[in-house]
């Protein structure tokens, strides 16, 4: 079998009593912080705008839009809660994919399990097989799709978000093939728009295209079945460098890719190419109890390829400085900690934190590899100050303890919902597995 029908039988073929506890775990605690960001985010300006745009089209009420009171078609509902959930850049990362794999997935996934009242374990079976999708195709894909400016989020997450409603439909793999191949003619997003409020619209678009993908192959709709593999399908198109993409697809599920490499859930809401630095950067103030003031220089050494990620060394804007190193770092210095309020356009035009990030210096460096860094502190007595870190905390290896995660997701939801309410809504998710998705949608409302 090509790769597109090898990957359809298997999605087909899975059932949730068949998933590893391990497995269903980690899907519960992706479901808890992608919801708790997009909570987080559903009064941002980019939000509001598409919420708005979609309120205007007057379309049939089906699914919720979530930390909001109205409810409109499902993939418009896709849309909004995908842009709400990448707004803050606070959704989880996978090295593998090379950008967010959640958002994409989630907002289809919850909008169709609504309108249809599916049930948790539907939902959390199309949700892990969205995400292998996406990691197996990013690991076929390799760094090249990213280094030439696709966003992975947006390309990859359009085909993740497809085959995760396909199942959510009970497609049968020739029609979660067309499904695969309707997506990929859907699939863009350019790098480009980093730092502006395309770049969480690219999320939303990934959503809605995947779920009206899958409605479409539904109704009959054909496109290429083997669009993964074909001369001038998804894989040759998007990366003309992948290797082995048959390779890649060997081993569907064994280990599944939402465990082995697992995902990193984000401390911080900035770009997860600043975490380790910004790790680094609080403990040396902690550990020295040092203050901005005795900061003389600021150099961070990351790996190759973090300038292309981190494109606004001077910025001016909070959404700029989500994409900043020199800002990061000076917000740590001044303030010894991040949080939502760190990334308004306020805070990052302080006069403080422009002169000090003046002197912060990053540096890329082939001995630091993965999400890794190291920072040199120069401090204005003489002395410097060095700590290296080789993940950030929240990565896989060393991972959000439970009640951090729970912490995170209450700070987020209590944006828009009352306390009690995100609690229910907290204590519903550790129990997907028993619940109904119209009745999570109703409490996130």
């Amino acid at each position: 079998m090509g790769m597109t029908e090898t990957l359809t039988t298997f999605a087909a073929s899975v059932r949730f009593a068949e998933l590893p506890p391990a497995v269903v775990t980690a899907a519960k605690r992706a479901f808890i912080d992608t919801l708790g960001v997009i909570l987080a985010g559903a009064q941002e300006p980019c939000t509001r705008l598409v919420s708005d745009y979609c309120q205007r089209l007057g379309a049939r009420p089906e699914a919720t839009v979530l930390g909001h009171g109205w409810r409109t078609a499902a993939p418009l509902a896709a849309l909004v809660n995908g842009t709400a959930g990448h707004a803050l850049d606070y959704d989880d990362v996978n090295e593998t994919m090379h950008g967010h794999p959640s958002i994409p997935i989630l907002p289809a996934v919850l909008a169709l399990g609504e309108q249809r009242r599916l049930t948790g374990q539907e939902a959390i079976t199309a949700f892990v097989l969205g995400v292998e999708v996406e990691c197996r195709l990013g690991a076929v894909m390799g760094h090249g799709h990213y280094r030439h400016g696709w966003h992975a989020t947006a390309t990859l997450g359009t085909l993740g978000a497809a085959l995760a409603a396909a199942r959510l439909l009970e497609l049968s793999p020739l029609q979660m093939r067309h499904a695969l191949g309707i997506a990929t003619s859907m699939a863009a997003g350019s790098r480009q728009n980093f730092g502006t409020m395309t770049k969480p619209l690219h999320a939303g678009l990934a959503a809605r295209h995947g779920l009206e993908a899958a409605l479409l192959a539904a109704s009959g709709f054909t496109a290429d079945p083997d669009i993964l593999e074909s001369p001038m399908g998804f894989c040759r198109l998007f990366s003309p460098a992948g290797e082995a993409p048959e390779q890649a697809l060997a081993s569907l599920g064994q280990p599944w890719a939402l465990v082995d490499p697992g995902v990193s859930v984000k401390k911080y809401p900035c770009c997860f190419a600043t975490h380790s630095a910004l790790d680094a950067t609080l403990d040396l103030v902690r550990q020295h109890d040092l203050s901005a003031e005795a900061v003389q220089a600021v150099t961070v050494y990351a790996p190759p390829g973090t300038a292309s990620i981190l494109i606004h060394p001077r910025p001016r804007t909070g959404l700029e400085g989500k994409f900043s190193m020199p800002y990061c770092i000076a917000a740590a210095l001044l303030d010894r900690r991040l949080t939502l309020a760190t990334f308004t356009d306020a805070m990052v035009q302080r006069p403080a934190v422009q002169a000090l990030l003046q002197g912060v210096q990053l540096v890329e460096d082939p001995e630091v590899r993965g999400f890794g860094a190291q920072v040199t502190l120069t401090l204005k007595d003489g002395r410097t100050l060095t700590q290296r870190l080789d993940a950030p905390r929240g990565d896989p290896r060393t991972p959000l303890s439970q009640e951090e995660l729970e912490a995170k997701f209450l700070d987020c939801a209590t944006q828009v919902l009352p306390q009690a309410r995100a609690q229910e809504a907290l204590t519903l998710l550790w129990r997907l597995e028993e619940s109904k998705l119209a009745d999570l949608a109703q409490l996130l409302a």
